[in-house]
């Protein structure tokens, strides 16, 4: 059976053509699908490649992931504690879901015995859920934040450190905001591990290393 090359990927020609052309092309697709483009960068002193994600037809960003990375959460984590002032803070409080590792080793690395994650729906175990709309660069469409009053009660008279993994446009810090204004709890700060785009100029957040957005 023939063979062509395209861009040093060996292709099998099939016949009939029709037959042929499908596979072909499913070829070409894999072959984007195993060398997505990435973007090196060194974060709280190690070094990874994000791969670079569409979001629009003209928008790519690079996908930041903890999950499954323990010596690069555990390091973020690490990082974004010297930033802060020891004892500045009652409670760290993020959003569901990537952020969920950094904030439990910034709890364990700290000592903290307690923190708060807004859910992204209501759960069996919330008698008096309180929900408020986010909107994020990396989801599609408006998602809601949950977290129960028994929860947002806690942090009545605390002081509260908000937590992302990724600052981008804002929106999971102003729902977290929203959430915590609930309650009689004061708002410390914001922080996290990358600011992308326009959000590296904010004076008002903490953040570890700056990220650019790719415009096609």
């Amino acid at each position: 059976m023939p063979e062509a090359a395209f861009g040093g990927v060996g292709c099998v020609l099939a016949f009939p053509v029709r037959r042929g052309f499908f596979m072909f092309r499913q070829n070409i697709l894999r072959q984007k699908e195993l060398f997505m483009p990435t973007y090196p960068i060194t974060v709280a002193g190690l070094k990874r490649e994000l791969p670079i994600c569409k979001v629009t037809d003209d928008l790519y960003i690079g996908a930041f992931i903890c999950f499954g990375d323990a010596e690069l959460t555990e390091a973020c984590g690490r990082e974004l504690l010297k930033l802060l002032e020891p004892g500045s803070y009652d409670y760290l409080f993020t959003a569901e879901a990537k952020s969920i590792p950094l904030i439990h080793e910034m709890a364990r690395q700290s000592g903290a015995k307690k923190y708060f994650i807004a859910r992204k729906g209501p759960k069996a175990y919330m008698p008096d859920p309180i929900h408020v709309e986010d909107q994020s660069i990396t989801t599609a469409g408006k998602q809601k934040l949950v977290i129960d009053r028994k929860e947002l009660d806690k942090m009545n008279g605390k002081r509260v450190l908000v937590v992302d993994d990724v600052i981008s446009t804002g929106g999971s810090l102003k729902a977290l905001d929203a959430l915590a204004e609930q309650t009689q709890c004061t708002i410390v700060g914001q922080a996290a591990v990358l600011a992308e785009g326009d959000a590296a100029e904010r004076k008002d957040i903490i953040f570890l290393e700056p990220l650019p957005l790719f415009f096609h």
